[in-house]
């Protein structure tokens, strides 16, 4: 019986006080016995939890009453065990390192496409302006070996740093195309899309909360195998259960 509840969440927000918080939610955590990451930097805040549905739902409602946290909505998935060795709260310097200081989300998004919208798009083989569509994986390499969207884009990434000067080698590949960047849960991609955007590429989206948000919204049409994540299940299948199998080694 699956037991525990897994949750994923980022919010890009300015944080002068990460410090402080760093203190706050360890001890919030620690208190409900949970287990994960929670990373957290000038420009927000990205947690990876898991444990018992009451302490986990518990943790959000605290973290909903300080008002820049209040529409975080995180994305759900269960288990039967624990994935976590430990919990950690971290300060850094970016919540996901991109070593590109102008792009900051939280001074405004990039647009976002809906899961359902996706698939629509991919079904028809194209969006709703006739413009072709296609997508644009910005994990790392080992990552998109456990599975991606069918025909995407893999500039064979080791890690997201190296995205800004991959973009600016493929970016001809780019232009007159609506390019559909994707991730994980949606926080490299909401970086990748700006970016796209300031490089001068038009018809730039990402897909609202990543994979584990198209797994959860759609059937998972047009992906293939499973989504690595960073914790012990090594590997989710479309239907959010765990599938360890799909990751080599």
């Amino acid at each position: 019986m699956n037991t525990i509840l897994n949750i994923s969440a980022y919010k890009f927000i300015p944080l002068p006080d990460a410090q402080a918080l760093r203190e706050l939610l360890l001890q919030r955590a620690n208190a409900l016995q949970l287990k994960g990451t929670v990373l957290l930097a000038e420009e927000g805040i990205n947690l990876f939890l898991a444990g018992p549905e009451w302490y986990v739902r518990g943790f959000i409602a605290q973290l909903h009453q300080d008002a820049r946290f209040a529409d975080i909505a995180p994305k759900e998935s269960w288990t039967d065990i624990q994935p976590f060795k430990k919990m950690l709260v971290k300060v850094k310097g970016e919540i996901i390192r991109m070593n590109y200081p102008t792009i900051r989300p939280a001074n405004g998004r990039a647009p976002a496409v809906a899961p359902a919208t996706v698939k629509r798009w991919l079904d028809q083989g194209h969006d709703d302006e006739g413009r072709a569509v296609v997508t644009l994986d910005t994990r790392n390499d080992y990552e998109v070996d456990a599975g991606t969207f069918e025909n995407t884009i893999d500039w064979r990434l080791t890690k997201f740093t190296e995205f800004p000067q991959a973009l600016l080698n493929h970016k001809a590949e780019l232009q007159d195309k609506t390019v559909v960047s994707f991730c994980t849960g949606g926080i490299r991609c909401e970086k990748a899309a700006i970016l796209m955007q300031e490089v001068g590429l038009q018809h730039v989206y990402q897909l609202e909360g990543g994979i584990l948000k198209y797994f959860e919204e759609t059937d998972g049409s047009h992906y293939r195998g499973s989504c690595f994540v960073f914790d012990e299940r090594r590997a989710v299948a479309a239907d959010l259960s765990a599938n360890p199998s799909a990751v080599n080694g």
